[in-house]
């Protein structure tokens, strides 16, 4: 990402053409790189993306007359073998659509404990569908089917029903691990001999089916619902979409109109998501690939106690004890790389269309700098 900055808010800093260089005579801006390793959402529309927004045709989604809106339901449905599909605003409104959808007041709902429906989503479970949770010790977000079976509530009237089991793929407080497609099976089986419902949370969907090779219809006929984002890796500026049956959909409908969701000329939106479907999802390997460097930066240097295994485009390691975080984060920022804190030591990179081919190296130039600097330990 590169932006253009006031001359007088930049620091010094030992990148040619970045904050701290010194300016021309007279400028009052220059541009500067910044490397947003916070997320993946901080993408921006590519210049082509942006051309399809502008061309979209559109009407009013709301009456279902939307073309684009339609188009692209049609295509990510047909991705994953589904009959339809509704556009949303966000993951965390597609999610708790599908959980409304599944479940009645006092149900339960079973998934990982760093779940993002669970950890994440504001106690939407609660607040919008008056279910509870239980949650499952999966090994960095993947659990087993025999965790799920050894779960599950006897049929009683002192607990409440369970109803419904939520995957989540990639992991993302396990990593970006990848949520393997037979231990999804064997969940699908548990799940179909006591007549329980399967959704999932495939917020980087694209990215584990890009890094494991898998299918999307492989995938999309073990559930009975699944949302997928498009405004993390794929670079769309909004947007995910919950797919199904169509009984399923004309519910999650209501529910999204019920929860203010509804968009009228959506379609400009929509357009944006069609471009990513047809155009950004191949390139995620390229994602994977740098995160897989920096983990490399990142076991060679001395401050970084212990890095998750890499297998998509999140990065999450652990800082030795001696190290401040926030001094860490804080000089991290002073070079332009911006970083996110999941943990007491813990530091998160996530990597995406936007993080400039350069950054490997400059992650690694920060680390000796920090390294070298009377202010790196105990202050």
């Amino acid at each position: 990402m590169v932006e253009l900055v006031d001359t007088q808010d930049l620091k010094s800093c030992g990148h040619c053409g970045r904050a701290g260089s010194t300016p021309a005579p007279g400028t009052h801006s220059i541009l500067r790189m910044i490397i947003d390793l916070r997320s993946d959402t901080v993408t921006k529309p590519t210049a082509a993306m942006k051309e399809a927004m502008l061309s979209a045709p559109v009407g009013d989604d709301v009456f279902s007359e939307d073309p684009t809106v339609n188009r692209l339901q049609s295509l990510a449905a047909e991705m994953f073998g589904k009959e339809a599909g509704l556009f949303c605003p966000s993951g965390t409104m597609t999610n708790q659509i599908a959980i409304k959808v599944h479940t009645v007041p006092g149900d339960e709902v079973i998934c990982d404990e760093g779940a993002h429906v669970h950890y994440y989503e504001g106690g939407g479970i609660a607040f919008n569908s008056n279910c509870s949770t239980k949650t499952v010790s999966g090994q960095r977000g993947v659990f087993t089917a025999e965790q799920l079976q050894q779960a599950l509530r006897p049929r009683d009237i002192h607990f409440p029903r369970t109803s419904l089991v939520t995957i989540e793929n990639t992991c993302n407080r396990g990593g970006g691990k990848v949520f393997p497609l037979k231990n999804i099976e064997q969940i699908r089986s548990v799940c179909d001999s006591n007549g329980l419902r399967l959704h999932l949370d495939g917020a980087r969907l694209f990215n584990a089916l890009v890094a494991s090779g898998t299918e999307a219809e492989n995938v999309g006929k073990q559930f009975d619902s699944i949302s997928i984002c498009l405004s993390k890796g794929l670079g769309c500026p909004i947007g995910s979409l919950l797919l199904g049956d169509k009984e399923f959909i004309d519910k999650a409908r209501r529910i999204r109109k019920v929860l203010g969701g509804g968009m009228r000329q959506g379609g400009f939106m929509a357009a944006a998501g069609i471009y990513a479907l047809e155009n950004h999802i191949q390139r995620l390997s390229n994602d994977h690939q740098m995160a897989k460097e920096i983990e490399q930066i990142l076991n060679e240097s001395e401050l970084v106690k212990h890095v998750l295994p890499v297998e998509t485009n999140i990065v999450v390691f652990e800082l030795n004890p001696e190290i401040v975080v926030s001094n860490f984060i804080e000089h991290l920022k002073r070079d332009n790389i911006l970083a996110f804190q999941v943990g007491p030591a813990h530091i998160r990179f996530v990597t995406h269309l936007d993080v400039p081919e350069i950054a490997p190296s400059i992650i690694r130039s920060a680390l000796l700098t920090y390294s070298s600097s009377s202010s790196a330990v105990g202050i």
